[in-house]
């Protein structure tokens, strides 16, 4: 146990990832850093994060912004219910980011993994992080075959990456475990020549690299089927704020059609009148974590008189830019 801690250590040392939040203490920016790289590459959410760090340097400035203005920030990362969290969290501070284990995991948004690494980076507490990375090294390195997604896995990794944990320096510790993941022992094409744990790995000796961790249970995909419809009045077009209860919550859309099965739509919705619906290149797929959208585009043209109906804002084109919108309706918009 000791020897594998002492060695992902000295591999660390040589190897670390050069990024801005490694060099401080400062809970509040490493918070905004675990946040932001949750479910996101460190290449796309790096950019992100600088922003962020920028316009919001403080909790206190965080907390004072609106809502819209942290979700246009955001826009383009996904999961936006991160963005929603961040914000909570930041008003629930009252200007102070909290400096004990408890207080950072009560934190919304924050869960046992962001509050291990927040507290061990900032504030050199002993606790282990664990995460897809983590599971997979211990997995492979001591050939753990229970499942990760289990009662029983959750509780015999996190017992073993504590005892592993160097209780003098856990931030160091944790930040190895998470660079050695995504560099050498990686999900697919793992490098294992370069390892310096070859000669103990488990899963290597016995050829089971591509089979471990284990995981118990896959994940449900769906389909829906969108269809938007760009609405022109003159200047001006429409738009839709989603609401609670459904992906993309408090972000701005195009008016949405959505039908159970996959294909063209047949005629306008009565909000429309009578504007004849033209196709705007054909239906893209849009794939997040437990469904794929497939959605088609739509122009629609209607005179300047027509009524807005309630559910929609309708803006001036040139002042698009200024909405929070999904990735999948960014994408859409480009075509117009």
């Amino acid at each position: 146990m000791a020897n594998f801690t002492q060695t992902l250590l000295k591999w660390y040392k040589i190897n670390k990832r050069d990024l801005p939040f490694r060099d401080t203490h400062d809970a509040y920016r490493i918070w905004l850093s675990e946040i932001i790289f949750q479910q996101t590459r460190i290449s796309q959410g790096l950019s992100y994060y600088e922003k962020f760090a920028a316009k919001f340097p403080t909790p206190a400035a965080l907390a004072a912004a609106d809502e819209d203005e942290v979700l246009k920030l955001w826009q383009g990362l996904g999961y936006y219910s991160r963005a929603r969290n961040l914000h909570a969290a930041a008003k629930s501070m009252k200007g102070v980011f909290p400096r004990t284990y408890d207080g950072v995991r009560a934190l919304k948004g924050v869960g046992d993994y962001t509050a291990a690494a927040i507290c061990s980076m900032a504030y050199n507490m002993p606790y282990a992080v664990v995460d897809g990375n983590v599971y997979r090294v211990l997995a492979r390195v001591f050939g753990i075959t229970t499942p990760i997604d289990s009662t029983e896995g959750k509780k015999e990794f996190t017992a073993l990456a504590q005892k592993l944990l160097n209780k003098k320096h856990p931030g160091d510790f944790n930040q190895a475990m998470m660079d050695f993941g995504a560099m050498v022992c990686t999900p697919q094409a793992a490098r294992c020549e370069g390892c310096p744990f070859i000669k103990i790995c488990v899963a290597r000796r016995q050829n089971r690299v591509d089979e471990l961790p284990v995981k118990a249970q896959k994940t449900k995909v769906s389909e829906r089927f969108f269809h938007y419809i760009y609405v022109e009045q003159g200047p001006f077009v429409w738009l839709h704020k989603r609401g609670a209860g459904d992906i993309w919550q408090n972000l701005y859309e195009l008016p949405l059609v959505e039908t159970a099965k996959k294909g063209m739509l047949k005629k306008s919705p009565t909000w429309c009148g009578r504007a004849k619906l033209s196709p705007v290149g054909s239906s893209v797929k849009h794939v997040l974590s437990h469904r794929v959208i497939w959605a088609q585009l739509y122009k629609a043209v209607l005179p300047p008189a027509a009524q807005v109906p309630p559910q929609f804002l309708r803006v001036k084109k040139s002042s698009l830019e200024k909405y929070a919108v999904p990735r999948l309706v960014q994408k859409l918009l480009e075509r117009i």
